[in-house]
């Protein structure tokens, strides 16, 4: 079905409020004004009586925010006449249908809270002395169409940028799953390894229970949280290690606590347990790469590293997991400093170099479960999983040294030294993934107006 363009949609509430009196208009628009606030209240109300609903607006910064905008949404879209331009409110919808895909409030719970705001207005245009008779039946007639028209196009906007969504993500699925199969696999079975290494060093020098190192907290785990659970998601296999790790982490380990040393067997039937989970969780590995091929859609092709493609689905996956695991996560804004002027005075192959080895640094100094992006030209964005933003600022304090000190290799034998710029941003519980977004490129503009090779923190 082909989607209607804004102009089309103005003209239709155009012909909506063509053929109502002037005084009608004012009286609807006094009724908005003065119970504005009333109104936004009780939207909100019969919205957080729904579960689904309550755990995208259970954020009190959300709820502050939202209840403002719904109150200038009700004086908007009843501020219109038939010779207003209307194309600014026609924008307007769209923007709200597109955030409501964006954090995946559902579209029918946003229309029925429009039907108990309907029938809410509608109360007060009847109590209304001045509106009597026809004029009463005008009255409710545009109330209900005003509604009505606006939740059309929010929910036509919601449903195209949900498919665009759903093609993303699973485009990402694909992706993710597939990215150098043989690698990856030899990769995380060696993290596991080294886990489970490191937890059998520290139990033979007696290290205490509570230091022990957790498999979720681990290199194999953050990545396999926060990606491969993604990319098999669905499989057996993928939830089968899911429990083993939270086993591991929740049963096995505490068990040290109550099987001091002096309890040798106590001890060794722990170790062998855990022994035990490692090598399932190894072997439904194994099974799980070996179910699918290589496919490298979605990466940047002088990097290697992930493009904008995917930015939306990672990000919303991201949030997702933090409010389910009430954790944090934290975006670097990234760019290099200056960096045309290596395009111009040593050409556009020194450039490549530069980008090539910058995106091996960011790569080399990030955990397996950490995304990064290169977005454009010089500019980079990583994504920090399970960190809190003084941990971010360390680690981008880190790279911006990093980058300080390296050589970085130009042809004919040449080096240049650089610096970057970065911006950053830890999510704070907002379910919109543009909000932490535009704080990471925000604090970026101010490190790059500010002097640039530093560090900036993004502000709420």
């Amino acid at each position: 079905m082909p989607k209607i363009s804004p102009e089309q949609l103005a003209r239709e509430w155009g012909r909506l409020l063509a053929v109502v009196p002037n005084g009608v208009h004012e009286r609807i628009y006094l009724q908005a004004q003065t119970h504005q606030v009333a109104l936004a209240s009780y939207f909100y109300e019969q919205m957080l009586g729904d579960a689904v609903v309550s755990q995208f607006l259970s954020h009190e910064q959300v709820q502050e925010r939202l209840h403002g905008s719904m109150q200038r949404w009700i004086t908007t879209v009843f501020s219109a006449r038939s010779d207003t331009d209307l194309l600014p409110i026609v924008a307007q919808q769209i923007h709200i249908g597109e955030v409501h895909a964006r954090i995946g409030i559902p579209v029918h719970l946003v229309l029925r809270g429009a039907r108990c705001l309907k029938e809410r207005f509608v109360d007060l245009l009847h109590a209304d002395p001045e509106l009597q008779g026809e004029q009463a039946h005008i009255a409710t007639r545009l109330a209900v169409g005003v509604i009505d028209t606006a939740m059309e196009i929010m929910s036509q906007t919601y449903s195209s940028a949900n498919d665009r969504n759903s093609r993303a993500e699973e485009a990402y699925r694909l992706f993710s799953v597939s990215q150098h199969v043989g690698s990856e696999r030899e990769r995380q079975r060696a993290a596991l390894l080294a886990w489970e290494n490191q937890l059998m060093f520290d139990q033979a020098v007696g290290a205490d229970a509570a230091q022990l190192p957790r498999l979720g907290s681990s290199e194999f785990g953050l990545w396999f949280r926060h990606k491969g659970a993604h990319a098999f998601h669905g499989s057996t296999e993928a939830t089968m290690i899911l429990d083993a790790i939270d086993r591991v982490d929740e049963v096995l380990l505490p068990m040290f606590a109550l099987a001091p040393a002096s309890l040798q067997a106590n001890r060794v039937l722990c170790l062998r347990e855990l022994r035990d989970a490692t090598k399932s969780i190894a072997y439904h590995l194994d099974c799980l790469f070996a179910q699918n091929n290589e496919l490298e859609a979605g990466r940047d092709v002088l990097t290697r590293l992930l493009n904008r493609k995917f930015l939306p689905v990672v990000l919303s996956k991201e949030i997702n997991f933090s409010r389910q695991r009430k954790s944090s996560f934290a975006l670097l804004a990234i760019d290099i400093d200056h960096f045309k002027q290596v395009n111009d005075r040593y050409g556009h192959e020194a450039g490549d170099m530069v980008l090539q080895q910058m995106a091996a640094i960011l790569t080399n100094s990030s955990r397996g479960g950490d995304y990064i992006f290169r977005m454009g030209g010089e500019e980079f964005l990583v994504l920090l999983v399970d960190t809190k933003l003084g941990d971010a600022i360390k680690m981008a304090e880190k790279l911006r040294k990093l980058i300080e000190r390296e050589a970085f290799r130009l042809p004919q034998d040449h080096t240049l030294h650089l610096t970057i710029s970065v911006g950053v941003a830890a999510h704070n519980g907002h379910p919109d993934y543009q909000r932490v977004l535009r704080q990471a490129d925000d604090a970026l503009y101010r490190a790059k107006n500010s002097g640039r090779n530093r560090v900036i923190q993004g502000e709420d």
